[in-house]
């Protein structure tokens, strides 16, 4: 399973995030091979919050590796348990010191945003084929948004974008990136 679920992570980072620029750095980091996928067959808040610690100290160790997205295969598949992974994983990269140096960004297939509706193709800005941990570096983040005209334009394209597209045309797409 491991193989399959980073090949399909690949598939959606290359087919939805950099084809629809959902995020504008993303092309740039895939061309430059610099994005590190490990997939996590973590079931317990404890231990996938072990891996997430561990892949701070690899991207502290590999200034070649910019990003690190962490795919839980097996586990965190409802949408709940994955926000109180979040939670504790929030608290402990600031109890751990990586505060300032990284931080996450999430995906879920079952992703909806805070007083959204379920059915709003908006929520498929962050839906990938697996419930993602994506490690940023700080640093890297705020010198791209620097050189970015308007970032904080980039949620409401994303928003536009989606809903313009249509529910059915993400739902298929997401399909599609598990094949």
């Amino acid at each position: 399973m491991t193989n399959k679920a980073i090949s399909q992570t690949r598939n959606w980072v290359s087919n939805v995030i950099v084809k629809y620029n959902f995020c504008p750095f993303a092309r740039k980091e895939v061309e430059n091979n610099c994005i590190y996928y490990v997939s996590s067959t973590a079931t317990t808040t404890d231990d996938a919050v072990l891996t997430m610690l561990e892949q701070c100290t690899e991207l502290d160790n590999d200034p070649t590796r910019e990003t690190t997205l962490i795919i839980f295969d097996t586990g965190f598949s409802d949408f709940d348990d994955f926000l109180d992974l979040v939670d504790i994983a929030n608290a402990l990269l600031v109890a751990q010191g990586f505060e300032g140096k990284y931080q996450i960004a999430t995906f879920h297939p079952e992703y909806v945003f805070a007083d959204s509706d379920d059915l709003d193709a908006a929520n498929y800005t962050n839906r990938a084929p697996y419930p993602t941990l994506h490690l940023i570096r700080e640093a890297s983040m705020s010198e791209a948004l620097d050189n970015y005209d308007e970032p904080e334009s980039i949620p409401d394209h994303n928003i536009n974008l989606a809903r313009r597209k249509g529910l059915n045309f993400w739902q298929q797409l997401l399909l599609n990136c598990k094949k």
